[in-house]
């Protein structure tokens, strides 16, 4: 094993946007534990946030309907070198992984869509050794890593030895206690009501489903990179 730590989170539901500057920094207690010691059901480490995220679910709830919003995942200690350039570049099955799971509309990691408005001398991580560590066991060789991290762990298919930082987008709950417009398999237009459980947000259970996804396909490649080596 490689000693990683994988720790999910919800950081938006509906216009309710927590404030997290160190994602690495994140740990299961401050997701799963308000500052009390009371359970943090909505599993927001920013607790001013999920407070608000908590007050507009149950106000969503009462009015029959649901709302979307994001969970940010973040690795910490995966070994740079995990993934692939080309046919299985590790990005790519994290986000397959991701999106086989229930009500995922988008996926993006690092700085993601943010991309797009940046040049490229804003958008690239500076390469810096850092002192006073060497890598397997070399004193001639410093370990090299990022100044940031808006590459969110990634680099050409491969992971770099930063933390990995993924988000996934979920949907609002699709089966709501209202009635809904629908059409009959005649196409004559009629009304629809779901009846059973009805979630007003899916984010506090899709954290725990996106972790063990995402630690999934980490353990999975970490496997094939030692194979790799071992056969090399």
């Amino acid at each position: 094993e490689f000693g990683g730590r994988v720790v999910g989170y919800v950081t938006q539901v509906g216009d309710v946007k927590a404030d997290i500057p160190h994602p690495e920094q994140i740990s299961p207690e401050h997701v799963e534990t308000l500052p009390d010691g009371s359970p943090n059901h909505i599993r927001c480490p920013d607790y001013d946030a999920a407070a608000r995220m908590v007050a507009l679910i149950e106000e969503v709830r009462r009015e029959t309907d649901s709302i979307g919003g994001i969970a940010e995942v973040v690795a910490c200690g995966v070994p740079a070198g995990l993934g692939d350039p080309v046919f299985d570049k590790l990005k790519a099955d994290l986000a397959k992984a991701l999106f086989s799971l229930p009500a995922v509309l988008g996926v993006e990691y690092g700085i993601g869509f943010g991309c797009a408005r940046m040049r490229g001398s804003e958008n690239n991580d500076v390469f810096v050794a850092e002192s006073g560590e060497e890598i397997r066991g070399s004193d001639e060789i410093p370990a090299i890593r990022t100044s940031s991290n808006r590459h969110g762990g990634m680099l050409g298919g491969i992971s770099s030895g930063m933390p990995i930082v993924l988000r996934a987008a979920v949907k609002p709950t699709s089966s709501l206690a209202r009635e809904q417009a629908t059409v009959t398999r005649e196409g004559v237009p009629t009304t629809i009501r779901t009846k059973g459980r009805h979630d007003p947000c899916l984010l506090p259970r899709f954290v725990p489903m996106a972790e063990a996804m995402t630690a999934l396909v980490l353990a999975d490649h970490w496997l094939r990179w030692k194979a790799i080596r071992r056969t090399s």
